[in-house]
């Protein structure tokens, strides 16, 4: 199985697995933090993107 194709009845068993494990206090909480980290991600994904085009567009002015 791969992680990019999860269906809607794998999402229904992963969040029921959730609840059972860490109670439906704590799901809000675990949903933030997730949420917080993946964002944190793909900003500092973005950064490096950015620096890298950066770099290669100064590395192509100083050849020309």
């Amino acid at each position: 199985m791969m992680f990019g194709k999860l269906g809607p009845m794998e999402l229904i068993l992963i969040l029921a697995i959730a609840l059972v494990i860490f109670g439906p206090s704590k799901l809000p909480d675990i949903g933030k933090a997730f949420g917080k980290a993946i964002r944190q991600f793909k900003d500092h994904a973005n950064e490096i993107k950015d620096s890298t085009n950066i770099n290669e567009e100064k590395s192509k002015k100083d050849t020309e």
